[in-house]
């Protein structure tokens, strides 16, 4: 089973992303910032993260890049899910290593939409 790594530092987000995905037959897990991301990742490293931009002790930006020096840690789809729309820094963040970035608030179509067209759905 795909498994994804929910990674917001809102607990509502991530219970809504969590049901989406599970709804979609993807097992999940979540974390609550960047770095007790890196800690579930090096414990097991998802198939894809939904990753939020601005979160307390490690932001998505600096866990992305830590992320991708870790052993496998190119494997991960990276979506980012933010309200950040600010056309430079979705720049900065596909540059970084993302794969896709989902607006905040999504829904279960923007979400299944998202993980087609990263080859995940």
């Amino acid at each position: 089973m795909t498994q994804v790594l929910v990674v917001d530092d809102s607990a509502i987000i991530r219970k809504i992303a969590r049901r989406i995905l599970e709804d979609l037959r993807f097992e999940t897990a979540e974390a609550e910032d960047g770095a007790r991301a890196l800690d579930c990742c090096a414990a097991s490293m998802p198939d894809a993260i939904f990753l939020d931009w601005n979160m307390p002790v490690m932001d998505g930006y600096e866990f992305l890049r830590e992320l991708r020096k870790m052993p496998d840690g190119a494997k991960p789809k990276i979506v980012f899910c933010t309200t950040e729309n600010d056309v430079a820094q979705i720049a900065r963040a596909m540059h970084a290593g993302a794969d896709e970035y989902i607006m905040k608030p999504f829904d279960r179509h923007i979400v299944q939409s998202k993980l087609e067209e990263i080859g995940l759905v």
